[in-house]
């Protein structure tokens, strides 16, 4: 079965990174320039849009009227190491890339999108580490991003820190959720990580930050696309209802 929406590709110079990105936008078969949209930003892009299977998530769910009107955002990577450079906490690019998001995807889709330009219609979602990225972008940025998916983040010290000093987690909708067999994932700097227990103290520390927030253990998951894929219907709905 073919998508019923419609995929625009895009391509950013940007300044902040110096290299050309591409960004897919997926729109619902329904867009109209007459209605407003919610815009997901989506890292790890190219996975969404195969693995975790969004555009077909995006036509079935917009098709049951389950979501509100809302445009899909990929942005991907050239390779694991890249991807560790922008999206990675302590990654040497993770600044330029927060602030390619901020200045220049985000002022392209609200001129080429009927956005709403507000922070809470705008949302980042992503996996491991693009999650982690989604979260620290937000917690830098509330004002332009209002909500974030995060599917089994990758949680440090840093990142912990980070959440401590916010002073604006109450006006960010976040959805957490984490595998409870996560215990030894391979990662680019280890071959055995524990994503659960730093995951906990994460829900722990946004609960009591006083965050709007739906946290989930997805039983027996792992980190895989499997339980992602498997989750995502319940977390377009849950913020985009």
């Amino acid at each position: 079965m073919g998508r019923k929406g419609k995929m625009i590709e895009q391509e950013i110079n940007s300044t902040y990174l110096n290299e050309a990105m591409v960004i897919k936008i997926y729109q619902p078969e329904t867009f109209s320039p007459l209605y407003k949209y919610h815009v997901c930003m989506m890292q790890d892009g190219n996975d969404y849009f195969q693995m975790g299977r969004v555009a077909t998530f995006s036509d079935r769910l917009h098709g049951d009227k389950e979501i509100e009107n809302t445009v899909f955002v990929g942005i991907h990577y050239q390779d694991r190491f890249d991807r560790r450079k922008k999206y990675h906490p302590s990654g040497e690019q993770q600044a330029a890339y927060m602030q390619f998001l901020v200045h220049e995807v985000v002022p392209m889709l609200d001129r080429l999108l009927p956005t709403y330009h507000m922070g809470q219609s705008r949302a980042l979602m992503g996996d491991s580490l693009a999650g982690t990225l989604a979260l620290m972008t937000a917690l830098k940025y509330p004002n332009t991003f209002g909500k974030v998916i995060m599917q089994s983040p990758y949680v440090d010290k840093t990142v912990l820190e980070a959440v401590s000093n916010a002073s604006n987690i109450a006006t960010i909708d976040i959805y957490h959720t984490i595998g409870a067999d996560e215990t030894a994932v391979q990662t680019l700097d280890n071959p055995e990580v524990d994503f659960l227990t730093p995951n906990r103290q994460l829900n722990k520390l946004l609960v009591e930050k006083g965050a709007i927030y739906h946290y989930k253990e997805l039983p027996e998951g792992v980190h895989t696309w499997k339980y992602w894929q498997k989750d995502l219907p319940n977390a377009l709905k849950q913020m985009f209802q």
